[in-house]
């Protein structure tokens, strides 16, 4: 069943190895040996996109954020620069993956409003169905603990999917807006909480 939660994770465009460049949000990732030696298992890099996603089919409505939290629902278009990078599992089973988001903005201001699009999104929606593209339909319920100003974690679990669900830290981070998750049958909070840690040190602006 944690295959399921792969494949009803929002898909990103696969792109090529991109050129990385000091001072670039590819530099600020953490690199999969770097992260698979938090997670305790070996991880390598899969699908990134330099853009949102647009906003997922979700039910209610209300819940686009809390379904989305990597998209144009909670990201919107005004950032300066964008990735989204997954790391899987080295067998490819969908048993295990993370997800690392950076968006930069303008100031911290507008990373602050994006911050603050994220946390009302969440404090609205206890649970939500998700239609994926093909038509297949998955039941999530969300638990967020108390934001502060700058930071919010909380954790999206898929029902019906033997214990599988996704651990998530969101940081406001200077004038950036970043995001880590942990997916696996079982509890990724200190998993992500590390991780969130180590990216918000390497996310410089």
């Amino acid at each position: 069943m944690a295959g399921i939660g792969w494949w009803l994770w929002p898909e990103q465009p696969p792109v090529g190895p991109p050129h990385i460049a000091a001072g670039t949000v590819q530099a600020d990732l953490l690199s999969p040996d770097s992260v698979s030696r938090v997670a305790g298992t070996t991880l390598v890099a899969g699908a990134q996109s330099d853009r949102p996603g647009a906003p997922l089919k979700v039910s209610p409505s209300a819940c686009a954020v809390a379904a989305g939290p990597t998209t144009q629902s909670v990201y919107g278009d005004d950032w300066n620069a964008f990735l989204s990078a997954t790391y899987r599992d080295s067998a490819a089973t969908g048993s295990y993956t993370v997800n690392q988001v950076i968006g930069v903005y303008p100031d911290r201001k507008e990373a602050g409003a994006a911050f603050s699009t994220l946390t009302k999104g969440l404090s609205k929606c206890p649970s939500s169905t998700r239609t994926d593209p093909a038509g297949r339909t998955s039941k999530w319920t969300y638990k967020a603990n108390p934001a502060t100003e700058v930071a919010v974690a909380w954790t999206a679990a898929q029902d019906a999917a033997a214990n599988w669900s996704c651990a998530h830290q969101a940081r406001v981070n200077g004038t950036s807006l970043i995001q880590v998750s942990v997916c696996q049958a079982g509890d990724g909070q200190a998993t992500v909480s590390k991780l969130t840690d180590n990216l918000a040190k390497k996310v410089s602006r």
